[in-house]
């Protein structure tokens, strides 16, 4: 069953009196509990797909559903890390995250809200921090606020930019292995949809059951393509196989097969 589906969204964009178009006739599903990530060059508009399922932006054409429900603004349901980490400057790490999960739990306490907090801060490494503010946080250390926050609000939908960006090896793996394990859970609980935003080929073959991959300008759906490696997925063992780096060379080689095709290239099956 489709949790998300994205209908012939095109975006426009006008700028000195000349049209641009950000994304054209794009249309692909996400499965209620699916990880799919997004997978296209710098302009293919996958920051724009993402705005406009959680409701910042409007297409100018097309539209998404939720639930069977066209997405027509901000919704409880839906968790978002951005690729720029998005805090107030004047709250601290824990208070950051408490806010987040008062948007969602608007009954629970304020030590309930706070409890909630320390435990995702603890879980992102940064329980030694909850009381400094952003600005005397580095970059990786305030992103890693930010998707405290996102996974701690519990939503159904995680919608995530490239939220590992600015985090350095180390922590990005750390981090991929939470989500990972948070998306996964108990067994007990539904997984969550999670659409993510990534440039990092194998950072979506260890994350995804599908990747879409765009093309641009402007941004279209060129394939999508299931990951055929089965869950729990350990990462030093799959990064070892021939089949993992089989499949991740078929990726490169279609990531870049747009621009070869313009320069008379084959295109690559997979």
């Amino acid at each position: 069953m489709s949790k998300i589906e994205i209908e012939n969204l095109t975006v426009d964009y006008v700028a000195k009196n000349e049209r641009f178009t950000a994304l054209d006739d794009v249309s692909f599903s996400v499965g209620t509990g699916e990880f799919v990530s997004v997978i296209g060059s710098s302009g293919c508009g996958k920051s724009t797909l993402l705005s406009i399922m959680e409701g910042i932006n409007h297409p100018t054409a097309g539209r998404i559903l939720i639930d069977g429900k066209p997405v027509e603004g901000t919704g409880a349901e839906r968790g978002v890390v951005f690729q720029h980490y998005s805090l107030f400057p004047w709250m601290t790490a824990r208070k950051n995250v408490a806010f987040g999960v008062k948007q969602v739990k608007s009954d629970a306490s304020k030590k309930e809200r706070l409890k909630i907090a320390d435990r995702f801060l603890k879980k992102v490494g940064l329980e030694k921090f909850k009381n400094k503010y952003p600005s005397q946080l580095s970059g990786g250390m305030q992103q890693r606020v930010a998707i405290a926050r996102a996974l701690a609000m519990d939503t159904d939908i995680l919608l995530m930019d490239e939220p590992f960006g600015a985090i350095d090896a180390k922590n990005r793996t750390i981090l991929q292995e939470l989500l990972l394990s948070l998306w996964e859970g108990d067994g007990t609980k539904e997984r969550k949809t999670v659409v993510f935003v990534t440039h990092d080929i194998d950072e979506a073959i260890l994350l995804s059951d599908k990747i879409v991959m765009m093309t641009g300008s402007p941004g279209r759906v060129y394939k999508e393509i299931e990951v055929p490696f089965e869950r729990p997925r350990n990462r030093a063992k799959l990064i070892e196989t021939n089949e993992y780096n089989k499949f991740r060379n078929k990726l490169l080689s279609l990531f870049y097969s747009d621009i070869r095709s313009k320069i008379g290239g084959e295109e690559v099956v997979l």
